[in-house]
C-alpha cells in the first residue's frame, strides 16, 4: 500500500509530534505532509524524513505568526497533493483531517482533539484579546466551525487519543471512534530515571507557556506556598509569568530529552494545572516514578490514578495550594507509579495502531467490493 501521513505543522516535539514520530517508525515508507516545518526542531527520525509542505513553508518566519492565519488554514490543507495513495493517516489537532484524500483511499484520522480554537476553549485562547478583536475573530471561527463540520466527513474512521477526546468527537461531529492512547517512551524513561526514590525538594511543570496551560495558576499558588517550583518550556506567556514569579520559582526554558528526564526523575511531583484532551507530560513523569498533582478535568482523569497522584477540582491557586499540602501528607511509591505508566508504552501504541490499520483496510476493501 502507498501511505501518506498528514500532520498539521511541525516545528517542535510535543505530544502530537511524538505520535507522528511513532507512526512514521511503523510506516517508514509513508510520505509525510504538513503545512510548514522547521527540521532542526524535530526528532532525529523526523528530521531525516522527506517532508512535503504547503506553500506556507516559503513564508519567512511563519512559526512566529501562524496563529493569525488560522482562518485560512482550511484552504491551505486542501492544497496538499495526495494523489495516488491507498491510505491517508491524518494526525490532527486542527485542520489535517480536512485534507483531500484521493477517491477510493482509506482515510484514518488519529484525532488529538477537535480544534480547541472553535470547540469550547475560545476563552482560553482569545479571552485576553481586546473586545473588538474577539468579536471579529468570532466571525472567522464560525466559518471555521462550518468547514470543520462539513469536512470531517472525509474521514472514514476516527481514532481518538483518549476517552475524553472520543466524547468530544461524538458530541461535535456525531461520529463514533476507537481509543488508542498516545505513546510514551516509558520503558526508556524507566531505564534512564535515577535519583531519590522519594523525589527531590522541588516541584516541576513541563509545558508550553501559553494561556490555556494555566501555568499562571501554578505561579500564583507557589508564590503563596513559598515552595520550590521549576518550570520547563517556553512560549508567548514567558515574560508575563517571569514577571509574576517569586524567588522560589525558577524558569529553565526548553531542555534536551536527557536533561528533561533528569528533571522528571528528581522532582517531588509534577504539577499539571491545565485541562488537556490527553496530556503526555503526566505520563512521562509517572514513567520516571514521580507522582502528579493535576486539575481533575480532561485526559488527566485517564492517566493519573489514586495511587499515582492527587487532583484538585477548582482551577484556582487556593485549590492547587491545598492539593500540594494534601500531597505532602500522603505516601507514594515509585515502582507502583512506573508500573502504571507501562500501559502507555510506545510499543503498545504501535501494536494497536498496526492492528487498527490492518483491520480497517480489510473493512474498506470489503465495503468497496459490495458496491
Amino acid at each position: 500500500m502507498k501511505i501518506a501521513i498528514v500532520h498539521d505543522w511541525l516545528f517542535h516535539m510535543r505530544g502530537g509530534e511524538k505520535v507522528l514520530d511513532a507512526l512514521y517508525e511503523i510506516f517508514p515508507e509513508a510520505d509525510l505532509y504538513t503545512l510548514f516545518y522547521r527540521r532542526k526542531k524535530l526528532s532525529p527520525r523526523l528530521a531525516k524524513a522527506p517532508i512535503r509542505a504547503s506553500f506556507l513553508q516559503f513564508f519567512p518566519g511563519i512559526t512566529a505568526y501562524y496563529r493569525w492565519l488560522l482562518p485560512f488554514l482550511p484552504f491551505v490543507v486542501e492544497t496538499l497533493g495526495l494523489k495516488g495513495y491507498d491510505v491517508v493517516i491524518s494526525s490532527s489537532h486542527c485542520v489535517a483531517k480536512g485534507c483531500r484524500p484521493p477517491a477510493g483511499a482509506l482515510h484514518i484520522c488519529y484525532c488529538h482533539t477537535p480544534a480547541r480554537y472553535v470547540w469550547g476553549f475560545q476563552e482560553d485562547y482569545f479571552g485576553h484579546w481586546p473586545s473588538w478583536l474577539r468579536r471579529l475573530s468570532q466571525f472567522f471561527l464560525e466559518s471555521f466551525k462550518k468547514w470543520d463540520l462539513a469536512n470531517n466527513r472525509r474521514v472514514d474512521y476516527f481514532i481518538a487519543n483518549s476517552r475524553n477526546t472520543a466524547r468530544r468527537i461524538a458530541e461535535f461531529y456525531g461520529r463514533e471512534t476507537a481509543v488508542i492512547y498516545p505513546p510514551c517512551d516509558s520503558l526508556k524513561l524507566i531505564a534512564d530515571s535515577a535519583g531519590d526514590p522519594e523525589g527531590g525538594n522541588y516541584y516541576l511543570i513541563v509545558s508550553a507557556l501559553v494561556p490555556y496551560k494555566r501555568v499562571d495558576l501554578a505561579v500564583r499558588a507557589f508564590n503563596e506556598l513559598g515552595l520550590s517550583l521549576r518550570i520547563v518550556g517556553d512560549g508567548p506567556e514567558a515574560g508575563k509569568l517571569r514577571a509574576a514569579a517569586g524567588p522560589s520559582i525558577e524558569f529553565l526554558g526548553p531542555l534536551s530529552d536527557a536533561e528533561l528526564r533528569r528533571q522528571y526523575s528528581g522532582c517531588r511531583a509534577l504539577i499539571f494545572p491545565g485541562e488537556e484532551d490527553f496530556g503526555i507530560v503526566p505520563v512521562e513523569a509517572q514513567a520516571c516514578g514521580r507522582p502528579v498533582i493535576a486539575y481533575s478535568r480532561g485526559g488527566a482523569l485517564e492517566t493519573v490514578s489514586g495511587g499515582t497522584g492527587v487532583f484538585f477540582s477548582d482551577p484556582t491557586p487556593a485549590a492547587l495550594g491545598a492539593a500540594v499540602r494534601r500531597f505532602e501528607t500522603l505516601p507514594f511509591h515509585a515502582p507502583i507509579i512506573r508500573e502504571h505508566a507501562r500501559q502507555f508504552d510506545r510499543a503498545v501504541f504501535q501494536r494497536k495502531i498496526q492492528e487498527a490499520v490492518r483491520s480497517l483496510c480489510v473493512d474498506k476493501a470489503a465495503s468497496m467490493a459490495t458496491k
